[in-house]
């Protein structure tokens, strides 16, 4: 790295390092992770910019001599303001930047780049509800980014399809269409609706990393077991543009259930327990 940078940068975590400075951890989209150092007492403007979850154009200094990295100056363009007034999207912040830590961006700075700031734009712009749906298409992309992500059209074991609109069937594009099995922009159903919706369509078995159909898991195995609703709303969010995907609502089961599977995939994914889960399960 040269000894003076610019970089479009977003701050993730701010430490107190002595007296009057800090440590902070920056996601930087041409470095990658950053660990710089910030100077200033508490009356210091940059001190005052360098916040979790700002972005904007950052300033880097590198001493060869100390082999340390300090902000010089920031120009934030993206505050995120309403973090601070909801307990659950700060947490949900400090889970996406923690997942974009341990798992060093998911071997890509540039694609990690978009994923994690569009979520974070997203939540800013959502109320809670659709911030946890939102959350959930985060972490089913960030899957895909690892490399993880399973198929959620056909069975792992007997290879049969989950849906009828499938490639098979001639359906537009080869792909299914979630909004016709339920994911529709209504929030309420019809008891039979509801019925149907949340029947067991699948089961996700880890050991295999892939889905199985009712017919194919074995009862004594432990799996995640996902309703019709909440399969076809992870193909479309693997399938369709973002802005398609959130228009589509869910139940409280099928959103519940997405989460406990895509909160094991990703601590999996990571090779340990993640902090913001396990202390913030409550709130998330």
């Amino acid at each position: 790295m040269l000894r003076n940078l610019i970089t479009d940068a977003v701050v993730l975590f701010v430490s107190p390092s002595g007296e009057n400075n800090r440590s902070v951890c920056v996601f930087s989209r041409e470095l990658g992770i950053v660990y710089a150092i910030l100077y200033g007492g508490p009356k210091s403007k940059l001190r005052g910019l360098v916040s979790p979850f700002n972005r904007g154009k950052m300033y880097l200094y590198r001493d060869t001599v100390k082999n340390s990295v300090k902000i010089t100056d920031f120009d934030v363009t993206n505050f995120h303001q309403t973090f601070r007034e909801s307990l659950f999207k700060s947490w949900a912040a400090s889970l996406a930047s923690e997942i974009v830590i341990k798992t060093k961006c998911g071997g890509s700075a540039g694609e990690c780049w978009k994923i994690f700031n569009g979520f974070l734009d997203g939540i800013e712009l959502s109320d809670e509800d659709s911030g946890r749906l939102g959350l959930v298409r985060f972490l089913w992309r960030y899957l895909e980014l690892l490399g993880i992500r399973p198929d959620t059209s056909f069975c792992a074991s007997c290879g049969k399809a989950f849906f009828s609109h499938t490639a098979d069937s001639g359906s537009e594009h080869g792909k299914s269409n979630p909004a016709e099995h339920g994911s529709s922009g209504r929030t309420e159903y019809s008891r039979m609706e509801i019925a149907e919706l949340t029947q067991t369509a699948a089961i996700y078995m880890p050991s295999e990393n892939g889905f199985l159909c009712v017919s194919c898991s074995a009862p004594d195995k432990r799996g995640f077991r996902l309703c019709k609703q909440a399969l076809h709303y992870l193909t479309a969010v693997s399938e369709l543009e973002p802005k398609e995907v959130r228009s589509l609502q869910c139940t409280a089961k099928a959103a519940n259930e997405m989460r406990d599977l895509t909160f094991y995939m990703i601590e999996a994914a990571a090779g340990q327990r993640l902090k913001s889960i396990e202390s913030g399960l409550g709130i998330l």
